[in-house]
């Protein structure tokens, strides 16, 4: 991590938001998990939060931080450094301190008391959701000027993959439910990060009835294991494939 990147993530710790982000965390992760007796009822609900409140907070805190930069990117232009290294240790120096303030946050209650399988496929969705909605709030920063609209279109990316995209392929499954659509929806759980973050950790339970429908065809058409793995592959892709089309965007733009 060069010094651009270092000056970015110890900025960004010592913010009052990132902090309280941490600390929230922390409470409710110790909270769920060590005054629950449930093991498996502590994890879902831990779980239902991380999908919330992860991609919300670093989506939005990603954006509004951007757009604070503005000036700092301009500087930093000014000097012979090339845009590509410039937006990538912007994207370096965020998605690292969103990263450490959910391990702290949520890591550390999960390791205490979780099981080794089930915590970690708990940090590891932790990780790449921060990664992912830092990565797409970099593209929704990049594509407009304004601030109040590139919220705003941050805010609906949000909304889309919690709340939206769930009821789009529920309505799809009544209407084509006498098909054989088994693979069509297995491919379309795994476009959406958040959903297919909730189906990695379920498989890892093994809670078949808590899959849901989408859930339990993408375990059909490929197993526990194998579907973890395409799982991990498509949220590694979901982390760089925004990233790469904002530095596209990042380079071409007339600042």
């Amino acid at each position: 991590m060069n010094k651009i990147a270092r000056f970015i993530l110890f900025d960004i710790l010592k913010n009052k938001i990132v902090i309280l982000y941490t600390i929230l965390l922390f409470i409710i992760s110790w909270s769920v998990l060590g005054l629950e007796n449930n093991y498996t009822k502590a994890t879902l609900s831990l779980l239902n939060i991380v999908l919330l409140v992860v991609p919300l907070v670093s989506i939005i805190f990603s954006t509004i931080y951007v757009y604070n930069s503005s000036q700092f990117v301009e500087l930093l232009l000014s000097q012979p450094i090339p845009r590509s290294k410039v937006w990538f240790n912007i994207f370096l120096g965020l998605s690292t301190a969103l990263v450490l303030a959910f391990l702290v946050g949520c890591g550390i209650p999960i390791l205490l008391y979780s099981s080794i399988k089930t915590g970690m496929s708990l940090i590891i969705i932790g990780i790449f959701l921060s990664i992912i909605f830092t990565s797409l709030a970099m593209l929704a920063a990049i594509f407009s000027r304004d601030r109040a609209k590139g919220i705003g279109i941050s805010i609906f990316i949000w909304m889309f993959f919690a709340i939206i995209y769930d009821g789009i392929l529920l309505i799809l499954m009544f209407q084509f439910a006498d098909y054989p659509i088994e693979g069509i929806m297995a491919t379309l759980a795994a476009i959406n990060p958040i959903g297919l973050s909730r189906i990695f950790v379920l498989l890892q339970l093994d809670v078949a009835a808590m899959l849901g429908q989408a859930g339990a065809i993408f375990k059909q058409v490929f197993g526990s294991g194998g579907g973890m793995g395409i799982s991990l592959v498509i949220l590694l892709i979901w982390s760089v494939v925004p990233f790469l089309w904002s530095l596209i965007k990042f380079n071409k733009k007339d600042l």
